[in-house]
Formats: C-alpha cells, sequence, structure tokens
C-alpha cells in the first residue's frame, strides 16, 4: 500500500479576529505562529481544514 500523499501549510496571515471555527481549524492542522510550516497527510478532513480557512494558509505538497 502506498503512503498518503502529505501537504505542507503554512499560516500566512494572522488569526486574531478570526470566526471561532476558523481559529479551531488553524490549531487543528497544528499551526500557532504566523510563518509556521506543518506537514499534514492529505485527507479529506484536512483538505476541509484547509478549504475552509484558505485565506490565511498557503498549501503545497510535500
Amino acid at each position: 500500500m502506498a503512503n498518503p500523499k502529505e501537504l505542507k501549510v503554512t499560516l500566512v496571515k494572522s488569526r486574531h479576529g478570526r470566526l471561532k471555527s476558523h481559529k479551531a481549524c488553524v490549531a487543528g492542522l497544528g499551526l500557532r505562529k504566523i510563518n509556521q510550516t506543518v506537514t499534514v497527510k492529505d485527507t479529506p478532513e484536512n483538505r476541509g481544514m484547509i478549504n475552509r480557512v484558505s485565506y490565511l494558509v498557503s498549501v503545497e505538497e510535500a
């Protein structure tokens, strides 16, 4: 079985003043600071969180 693909997600805008659910999505992705980059698995759950906060993050394939 092939390894699932991974995505590199970087927080490029502040979470301050955002909707509570959007802050929760950013935290769920493991992001805390601006310009922090994390690697997450490419799952429908993670894609949904990324889509919701797409205006705060940048994404590239790892």
